[in-house]
């Protein structure tokens, strides 16, 4: 092991190479998927997947650079400037597919909203560190945090964008849930969701929106309608059997009856042409890195960098599971693309940032002295 140091430059042997070797498979495989997803061609979306992912990847080893206390000062200014740009999209953002979501900035097309997933985990993680432990349970750790969540989901929520919104709620829940707020407030905020849910479905859900939730129970009702979507996912993910139909063979997508084969459905995609083993290949991966950001989190010697890092992977983790069960028939069509694999440079941007802080905090535990557990 010392001979391979040796021979390996260290900045190199340091990396997280048992994370970063399945990414980059999955990344690979994402391409190929997209080769194929567009007849068998690398334009328009794997050249542009793997040209994304290398960007962004130079900006995860950025983030990976930056001091805790960088972070920390700069957590708040960076919400305000993201709450600041949803303000924007209301007044002057990009209509896109009946939806308001986007602001052109000339060089490039921002989705402020998918910046707020990681930087709500941030501020959230902020606040709990800062927050001394005997006010855990006070009205000031739930009120506060509610806030900081509730008013980046109501700008969301305006675009309209749910998945979105929803997505911020969790990564928000599952820090405040981790700084240790009690339970009782959680059921009780269950509670108050279930009742709330007939009043949301009604009155604050758009119709095409409702008409995705009523799918869900019975999406051959409208096979040709609101429905079709999930009805020919199912198509393309059961005809795939345990090996598929071969690479480039995807009947599904290559005579357009899967819709955004590219992007939401590429699982669908690759699940015809792959069948079960690829399925399982994907998931793997998904698990082994869920399993290195957990590990990260468990490892942090300091609260903030804790909360940190199990935020930055409950984010990854709703990606995941949403994408799979809406291609699955299990939970309505919301727009969540599945990470690492999904052509767009919103998603991808999100993702990368989540692996950039879980690799930052890597490195701040590699280089922080042991001890026990602080803020």
């Amino acid at each position: 092991m010392n001979r391979a140091n040796s021979i390996i430059p260290e900045p190199i042997a340091r990396q997280p190479w048992p994370m970063l070797i399945p990414l980059f498979l999955l990344v690979l495989f994402g391409a190929a998927v997209l080769y194929s997803a567009a007849g068998g061609s690398m334009q328009p979306f794997a050249s542009s997947h793997l040209f994304r992912f290398g960007v962004f990847l130079l900006m995860a080893a950025v983030i990976t650079s930056f001091p805790r206390e960088l972070v920390r000062f700069l957590t708040y200014p960076a919400y305000v400037i993201v709450l600041l740009l949803l303000v924007a999209v209301e007044i002057m953002g990009t209509l896109g597919g009946g939806s308001q979501r986007w602001i052109d900035l000339g060089f490039m097309v921002l989705q402020p909203s998918e910046l707020m997933k990681p930087v709500i985990v941030v501020v959230l993680a902020h606040f709990y560190s800062s927050l001394p432990v005997g006010l855990i349970t006070s009205w000031r750790a739930l009120l506060v945090p509610a806030g900081l969540i509730l008013a980046p989901m109501a700008l969301v929520l305006m675009q309209p964008d749910l998945g979105t919104s929803l997505a911020i709620a969790f990564g928000g829940a599952v820090v405040m849930l981790l700084a240790g707020l009690p339970m009782r407030w959680f059921i009780g905020g269950g509670i108050a969701a279930v009742v709330a849910a007939p009043l949301a479905f009604f009155f604050a859900l758009e119709e095409y929106q409702q008409r995705r939730v009523m799918t869900l129970f019975d999406p051959e009702s409208d096979p040709l309608g609101a429905g079709y979507h999930i009805a020919q996912s199912k198509i393309a993910i059961g005809s795939g059997g345990i090996v598929g139909k071969g690479f480039n063979n995807g009947s599904q997508s290559h005579l357009q009856y899967l819709p955004e084969p590219h992007t939401d459905f590429v699982f669908a995609t690759m699940a015809e042409e792959w069948g079960l083993i690829g399925g399982i290949f994907v998931i793997g991966i998904f698990a082994i890195i869920l399993r290195w950001g957990t590990r990260v989190a468990l490892a942090s010697r300091d609260r903030f960098s804790s909360l940190l890092a199990a935020g930055m992977v409950a984010t990854i983790f709703f990606y995941i599971a949403v994408n799979l069960m809406m291609v699955m028939g299990m939970a309505p069509v919301v727009g969540i693309p599945l990470p690492f694999m999904s052509h767009g440079g919103s998603s991808m941007m999100t993702n990368m940032i989540c692996i950039g802080a879980l690799m930052m905090v890597n490195r701040w535990n590699r280089n922080a002295p042991r001890g026990g557990l602080t803020s």
